[in-house]
Formats: C-alpha cells, structure tokens, sequence
C-alpha cells in the first residue's frame, strides 16, 4: 500500500512542478526523480537555462577577484572590529552563495569561484580543521562538514588539504559515532562550568583557563544530532566516503534519533525542527536528514525509515506541493518539493528492490 500511495503522490507532484519550476529545480527534477539522462535534449536545453539563470549570472558578477562577496555596511564594520575573516560574516556569505552556485550547476573555473575555494582552504590550521566563522577559540565541526560539502561538490576531494580536512573531521568522531561542538557541547557539562553562563564560559576558554581534558570523560555524554549531521553531509558529495563505516555510524546516529529532542541546547534543541520544512538547510531538518539518508542508501529494508516517510507523506498540502512551515515561498517551496520527491522516488526504487541513491547514480555513469 505505501507503494502505490508513494507512486501516485510522486506522479502527481512531479507533473505539477515541471509546469511551473525555475531551470536549476526542474534539472533536479528530471535527473533525480523522472530518471532523465543528462544527455537527453530536454535535460541539456534545461542546463542551458541554468547557466542564463538570473541569480547565478548575479552571484557570479558580484564575486570578487579575491574570492570573497561583499557584505552589508554594517556587518562589515561588525566584522572589521573584531578578528576578521574568517571571523565574521564574510565567511558565512561564501559558503552560502558557493552553496546556490553548486545548485546551479555552476563549475570551479567560472569567474573567480577558483579564488573563493582557495580562500576558504587559505583558513585551514595545521590540525586540518577551517577557522570560523563564528569563532577561532575551537573547531566548529558543522561548518567544517559545510566546508567540506563545498569543496568536494567542486571537485576538490583529492587536494592534499582537503584529505587533511577530513582526516581531522574522523579523528574528532565521538564513541557513538557522532560529533560535538568542542567546549560548548563536552567541557561545558563539567561540574565547574555547567552553571556558568556562556559569555563567562568564553571568556575562560580565552584566556586558556579551560583546558580540554580526557576525551574519555565525556562518553556518557551524547554527541549533538544536527552537528552530526552537517558533518555527514559534508561527506555526501563523494562517492566513497559515504560508505565508509564511520560516516554510516554518523547516519545511524541521526537516524535512531529521528524525531527526538537533541540533548544540547547550543544548537536546535526542540524535537520540533525535525518536522520543520525549510530551505535552504544549512543546520538540518528532517527533510536533509532523509535526503541525505535515502542518497546514501538507507530504504525500505531498514525499519527506522518508515515513520519518518510516512511523516514526509503526511506533509504534503492538497494542492501537492510541500511549503516552507514559516510561510510559503513560491520559489524556495519549489525546492522544498523536489527535494522531497528525490526522497520518496529514491524509497520507492527501495521497496522495489532497485538500486537507488547514490548507488544508481553510480550506475548510470558506468553506462554513459
């Protein structure tokens, strides 16, 4: 029965968006959930409309030479007072337009997108892991996942410091197979700190009064489910990394913890963020998560994935769209609905005993 529910919701939907989706939602669209070949005329006519996209070509002019976007007055005059890039908002702003780039099917040798990678690997310290953006006191694992995610996704996965990124990124993998902030989400549970208010906390952390103690100390401790999973996901763009044992520990991580409140409070503690649609994600929701999940091959044979399917089922509007939960965006909801039927088509090809995910799309490449 979830078959043929899934089959009939993802027909319906599809025909819908491809009436009215922009050219990056509709490429997505045709390759990932209606199976079109990239060499098909309609899939190369739609690449075409990609490069002409208006916010591509926009995003591209505005990059500058030294690989940076400029930023509003007054975050700049925020950033410049303090340490600077990467420190700042400068940093956040490359990572989210080399993001929309990559989802425009933009590639590394256009404008100065070259220029933008080198800087953000310009902010790699000698233990692997990229500074900032937010602070330099410690590593923030998640947007090292993002970092990641953003280098791999332009080809960059065999550059020698990039290998470093993600060997610092495994050496920091938790017991549990998942991953923290450093201080903010392990020290901080100390009986010495726990009833300190964080600005207190930082200040310590800065003046090298907190020293990191045994990892060991802090097993009893659960690792942070949305830091893990911006982890994972920075994995997703490779077509090796993900079957490695430890990132499938990762994704097992997120998933037993589908729909449960995460324990740290530094970062989405409600279990309502689980059923939050939103995009884009760059701190996870329920829709990565199964985006990611159901890419990398978890389906139909594993019975944790049925609840939160059925949910994504449930979170479809009449009209057959699915919409952003703050309010609906026309745009960003075009999006929201691809997404969501990459999933369902993915866990329908699942239950069928095809091979879904990353794994066709291996597939595919072998025969072209």
């Amino acid at each position: 029965m979830l078959l043929k529910d899934i089959e009939s919701v993802v027909e319906e939907s599809s025909r819908k968006l491809f009436q009215i989706s922009k050219p990056p939602v509709r490429y997505y669209l045709l390759t990932d959930v209606m199976g079109r070949s990239l060499y098909e005329p309609l899939v190369q006519e739609t690449l075409k409309e990609c490069r002409e996209y208006p916010l591509r070509k926009r995003l591209l002019e505005t990059l500058h030479s030294d690989g940076t976007w400029p930023i509003s007055k007054a975050r700049k005059i925020e950033e410049d007072a303090g340490r600077g890039p990467p420190i700042g908002w400068t940093y956040i702003t490359m990572l989210r337009n080399l993001f929309e780039l990559g989802e425009y099917r933009t590639s590394s040798d256009e404008g100065y997108v070259s220029e933008s990678l080198e800087k953000i690997l310009s902010w790699q310290t000698k233990e692997g892991y990229i500074v900032g953006p937010t602070t330099d006191l410690f590593p923030l694992p998640h947007y090292n996942g993002y970092a990641l995610r953003t280098l791999t996704n332009f080809g960059m996965e065999d550059d020698p410091r990039v290998q470093r990124l993600i060997r610092w990124i495994f050496k920091t993998q938790r017991p549990d197979g998942g991953w923290t902030i450093p201080y903010l989400e392990d020290v901080k549970y100390l009986p010495q700190f726990k009833h300190m208010r964080m600005p207190a906390f930082m200040d310590k952390i800065r003046s090298g009064e907190v020293q990191r103690p045994n990892p060991d100390s802090f097993e009893d401790i659960p690792s942070c489910i949305w830091t893990t999973l911006m982890v994972v996901r920075g994995m997703c763009q490779s077509y090796s990394l993900p079957e490695r044992p430890e990132v499938r520990r990762g994704f097992d991580l997120v998933l037993n913890n589908f729909f449960k409140r995460n324990y740290h409070s530094t970062f989405l503690r409600s279990e309502k963020n689980w059923t939050k649609l939103k995009y884009p994600t760059y701190s996870g929701s329920g829709l990565c998560a199964l985006d990611l999940l159901t890419w990398v091959g978890y389906g139909a044979d594993d019975p944790r994935m049925e609840k939160p399917i059925k949910w994504l089922l449930s979170a479809r509007s009449n009209d057959g769209f699915w919409s952003q939960s703050d309010r609906p965006h026309p745009y960003k909801d075009q999006w929201i609905t691809e997404i969501s039927l990459s999933v369902l088509s993915r866990y329908a090809e699942s239950i069928r005993g095809l091979p879904f995910g990353m794994r066709a799309e291996l597939l595919r490449s072998c025969r072209a």
